[in-house]
């Protein structure tokens, strides 16, 4: 059996235009809020407006009365119907071996309020305006406790609890490392670095908000929802578990998403409260969420308060990393929430150098804040601004290049496999080379030239790299295709992970491409309904390598299932047949028959296959990010005026929407180093950042200069196609890049110890402060 290249310039490798953006671009995308039920009527939640309160009474008597109010519901109701709490964390322990403690997580709050915008009671109206005048007739007394916003307050003697079992307000608590050998290396140390340094907390903001639509077939006992989200079978598990039904009692259907970077992965409280509702009400219902919805009840992302130290020999090398952390973990310990902060993010935490001890202790703290949750990078970006941050601490108390003290400790090729202290196992990288050819790049050696002509216009210009790896696969490893041949002349490959942006149909279908070497055009990727196929979904990275691994071997199975079927029409040895271009030939003779017509000669009209498959582990993109800068020192602002990149993602299967993938989440990671912060008043508990008046969020022109390259000459081992996960490493590398960036641009302007102490995000207003604070910059400039 051979393939043509009739199509293949449709194939993978190729920059083929998103098959997705007509339909988008034109008005024709199908997002949760886009679809509406006959009949349906809305819901609306009243959301608490203390951080942390005693719920003494709910009265929605006037509520229902009210012009075309069908219904409401608190969490006490929720609670006495059977429907039970979201998930906790159960997988980690407290420092004395006990497990988790932290308080069960409704639907709606039941007796206690615990962070600003938890849902108290909901109205079900015929109309979006109806039941919102409803919610300002439910009347609430509240008895309002104390409170505690900061993880450092938290853990303090005295502080209020937010839950009584967890002490000292610590839900989970783990310990990484060999601390005796650790201790002893630091102890012995020519030099030692250490940093204060703050994650902090973000909001994820995709652009599309929550919608939910829920109904309920009372004749089939069956749920159907629509939604926003990146992992439709999880949702469902969820909900299932929840109301206490099987899995095959409810159906998960998501269209168009508007982005989910990881807020969108699993049940929110809203799914469930819909659910239970239609089944109680007996109509579909709706709810939009609008973005202070978002804003104060989605999850946060980040939040990690952290004491990062690094032991060096006299000649630079690391001995070892030493890391106490508090990971805000919000007034709920989501399992996911703490798996990324005691877990994943310690994983890289030695990123791509050859550190050989580690002691890291990670707290999970409850405050009175919303959940966090994953968000981009999720772990993985906390844990390498640490590194590179200290990294850059270290060279200049050495006095040596960042570029030299990283090359020093890198890992190199022929230390492949490399298992780290994590015990985790890179299978392939060569990031030395990655490092020069980001050094070429962004000619780093022509910096002063520039620095130079920055400081003639009244500008403070410094450069900041990051080198760095991260770990993808949500570590599950597997996923189920189903492909479909019909006669009508189109391959249809059915996939339970989900687009949300990132242009998996287009993708996919250049994989399926390089196997069918049909049209593209006849290709159809079809994504979101759990009828039609479960799986994972969409996170950490894995959608390409897993998902898109996936694909690849549907597709050849399905061609060599079809290459029997033939070898049966034309009456010849399987192996005799020979494919190409959708047509499969006994070879040397002219008889053929089409691959349609093979599905057309089925019973069914279409040759079916379902294939279930996996690749052997995760995959380790990396990179070298280097970011310049500029300071305005009259006004503290920081101008980026030149991004280089160059990103190890494997095999490239098509470098458009590759650059895509690297380039926003850039943006996004610049976003955390210069002007993203969802701050919470620390005596009274209200976010102070609940509107985008508030939320900063970067804007295309935050960069000058992009130039970003891909380096394919190391695949990973762990597939077959070679390829790596992108989605997140541009997030991970453009923080630390960027705030090495302004701090050296800084440090060359005198500044000494405000470099230590100051924290993300880098306004001009921190900045600034930062500039005239320093007795060493002032002198500087008086000199």
């Amino acid at each position: 059996m051979k393939a043509s290249s009739l199509y293949g310039r449709f194939g993978s490798g190729k920059a083929v235009l998103r098959v997705e953006d007509e339909s988008l671009l034109t008005g024709r995308g199908s997002f949760a809020d886009d679809v509406n039920a006959p009949g349906q009527a809305y819901v609306l939640f009243l959301r608490s407006t203390y951080p942390h309160a005693r719920i003494v009474s709910i009265d929605t008597s006037a509520a229902a009365q009210m012009p075309g109010v069908i219904a409401t519901v608190t969490g006490h109701e929720l609670a006495k119907a059977g429907v039970k709490p979201l998930p906790t964390s159960a997988d980690f322990r407290r420092a004395d071996g006990s497990a988790t403690a932290a308080p069960p997580r409704y639907a709606m709050a039941v007796d206690t309020v615990r962070f600003v915008g938890e849902a108290v009671a909901a109205v079900v109206a015929e109309s979006r305006a109806q039941a919102r005048d409803a919610l300002e007739a439910i009347q609430v007394e509240y008895e309002p406790l104390s409170i505690v916003i900061d993880p450092l307050a938290a853990v303090s003697p005295g502080s209020p609890l937010v839950w009584p079992a967890a002490t000292n307000n610590v839900a989970a608590e783990i310990r990484h490392g060999d601390v005796a050998a650790a201790t002893k290396a630091f102890d012995s140390a020519a030099h030692v670095v250490a940093l204060d340094l703050v994650n902090q907390r973000l909001a994820p903001c995709p652009i599309e908000p929550r919608a939910v639509l829920a109904s309920y077939d009372a004749k089939d006992d069956r749920f159907t929802l629509r939604v926003s989200s990146q992992t439709p079978t999880g949702l469902r598990d969820t909900l299932c578990d929840m109301l206490g039904v099987g899995h095959d009692k409810v159906r998960v259907l998501v269209g168009d998403v508007g982005g989910g970077f990881g807020m969108k992965t699993g049940l929110y409280p809203e799914d469930a409260v819909l659910a239970h509702c239609a089944r109680k009400v007996g109509r579909p219902l709706k709810w939009s969420a609008e973005r202070i919805d978002e804003l104060l009840a989605a999850s946060h992302g980040r939040d990690v308060t952290s004491k990062a130290e690094l032991a060096l020999d006299a000649s630079g090398r690391v001995q070892a990393l030493r890391v106490s952390s508090l990971a805000n973990l919000g007034a709920y310990a989501t399992p996911a929430g703490v798996v990324i902060q005691l877990l994943i993010g310690p994983w890289v935490s030695t990123s791509i150098y050859d550190i050989p001890l580690i002691d890291i202790r990670i707290r999970g703290v409850l405050t009175h804040t919303s959940p966090t949750g994953a968000y981009r990078g999720a772990g993985r970006p906390e844990a390498i601004y640490l590194i590179e941050r200290l990294m850059d601490a270290a060279a200049r108390k050495l006095k040596l290049d960042p570029a030299e003290l990283r090359r020093r400790n890198m890992i190199r090729p022929a230390q492949m496999p490399y298992r780290n202290p994590m015990d985790k196992t890179y299978d392939s990288g060569n990031f030395e080379s990655v490092l020069d050819q980001a050094m070429k790049l962004a000619d780093w050696t022509g910096f002063e030239g520039r620095q130079a002509e920055s400081s003639r216009r009244g500008r403070l210009r410094g450069r900041g790299m990051a080198a760095f790896l991260e770990w993808t696969g949500a570590d599950v490893f597997e996923e189920q295709v189903t492909v479909t041949v019909s006669a009508d002349g189109y391959v249809e490959l059915f996939s339970a992970t989900q687009a949300m942006g990132q242009g998996l149909a287009t993708t996919y279908a250049q994989l399926a491409v390089d196997v069918f070497d049909v049209p593209l055009e006849k290709i159809r990727i079809v994504q979101g309904d759990t009828d039609r196929g479960t799986g994972f979904g969409s996170a950490g990275s894995r959608s390409l390598f897993v998902g898109g691994s996936a694909i690849r071997v549907a597709s050849e199975r399905t061609v060599k299932h079809a290459q029997d079927l033939a070898a049966t029409a034309l009456e010849a040895a399987a192996s005799d047949i020979e494919y190409a271009a959708g047509t499969f030939t006994v070879a040397g003779t002219d008889r053929r028959i089409g691959l349609f017509e093979l599905a057309r000669r089925e019973p069914q009209h279409e040759i079916r296959l379902v294939s279930v498959s996996s690749v052997a582990g995760p995959t380790w993109p990396n990179g070298c990010h280097i970011c310049e800068a500029e300071i305005d020192p009259d006004t503290g602002h920081v101008a980026i005026v030149s991004y280089a990149s160059v990103n190890d993602v494997g095999r490239v299967v098509n470098p458009l929407i590759v650059i895509g993938q690297l380039d926003g989440g850039a943006v996004q990671g610049i976003g955390q180093a210069l002007c993203e912060n969802f701050v919470y008043d620390a005596e009274t508990g209200q976010a102070l950042t609940g509107s985008f008046m508030d939320y900063a969020l970067p804007r295309s022109s935050i960069v000058a200069d992009f130039r970003t390259t891909m380096d394919e000459s190391t695949p990973c081992l762990n597939n077959a196609m070679g390829v790596k996960g992108v989605g997140e490493l541009g997030t991970i590398g453009a923080t630390p890049a960027v705030v090495n960036a302004v701090l050296d641009a800084l440090a060359r302007a005198g500044v000494g110890k405000p470099l230590d102490t100051l924290q993300m995000p880098l306004t001009s207003e921190r900045v600034w402060r930062a500039l005239h604070a320093s007795p060493e910059a002032q002198q500087r400039a008086a000199d």
